[in-house]
């Protein structure tokens, strides 16, 4: 190959690994789905999971929420200030936590912690060959430990995003009332007159999307691990980018689909 086309060749190569990638994360998808679509169930793994992924990541999701919606009402009013609009802070602080900054962060947050968990679980179960002593006992790793997991995430964080979404307004509330000045009875009713149901439900079913694309990362990239230390490490890490990505990614998509004129 000559030095003129050894660029091309490179793009080349990378564009095929990026696609090969994809397809390889779209299969496991579809087979993920088709487990959770045919008995049997875990019962017990899938309760620890609601317990693992929603329950104790609630601290983390609610105390960024409540810094980001004190933080965001100084911003909307600093802002508003510039062409006498300071009124709009509870209106603004409720449709942004609802709708965008409840589900991303939720799920960034949870894709930090949880995501990062189950890729180190299972790539260790992995490379200590605990996955091969499943199918020797005639358990399918995809049932026991994809199924479970992705069950919980897609159905928990929609929960996290709720809580996340009050507290978040909350601080807005905190800030508004006892930093700018704003009449703590006139706040609340300004939030509950200008918010509506589907601001609410948007974000809500957002926050399944995300709980789906972080449980699917983590079990995907813990599921085809390297070997050693080495390999669970980058498992861990590739878990927490790829989610990452995919929520800011599908956090546009879906704004698309729901708020286009």
């Amino acid at each position: 190959m000559s030095l003129a086309t050894a660029p091309l060749g490179a793009v080349g190569r990378t564009l095929l690994t990026l696609l090969s990638s994809i397809g390889q994360v779209a299969l496991f998808a579809v087979s993920a789905l088709r487990h959770l679509a045919t008995p049997r169930y875990y019962l017990r793994e899938t309760v620890q999971q609601f317990l693992t992924i929603g329950w104790l990541s609630l601290p983390v999701v609610g105390l960024t929420a409540l810094f980001t919606g004190g933080a965001l009402a100084l911003q909307i009013y600093a802002g508003g200030a510039r062409f006498n609009a300071e009124a709009v802070v509870p209106q603004i602080v409720a449709i942004g936590i609802a709708r965008e900054l409840g589900p991303v962060l939720g799920g960034l947050m949870v894709a930090g912690r949880v995501a990062s968990a189950i890729a180190a679980e299972i790539a260790t179960m992995k490379v200590t060959e605990q996955i091969d002593a499943l199918r020797t006992l005639s358990t399918d790793p995809m049932k026991y430990l994809t199924a479970p997991r992705l069950i919980a995430a897609t159905l928990t964080l929609p929960l996290l995003v709720a809580g996340g979404d009050s507290i978040g307004i909350f601080g807005g509330y905190l800030v508004s009332t006892t930093r700018l000045g704003f009449n703590e009875a006139a706040y609340l009713s300004n939030t509950s007159d200008f918010l509506q149901t589907w601001d609410v439900t948007s974000g809500l079913l957002k926050g399944a999307a995300f709980g789906f694309i972080v449980a699917l990362m983590g079990c995907y990239h813990g599921m085809n691990s390297g070997r050693g230390a080495r390999g669970v490490g980058r498992a861990t890490t590739s878990a927490v980018v790829f989610a990452s990505i995919l929520i800011l990614a599908a956090n546009y998509l879906l704004t698309e689909a729901f708020f286009s004129a």
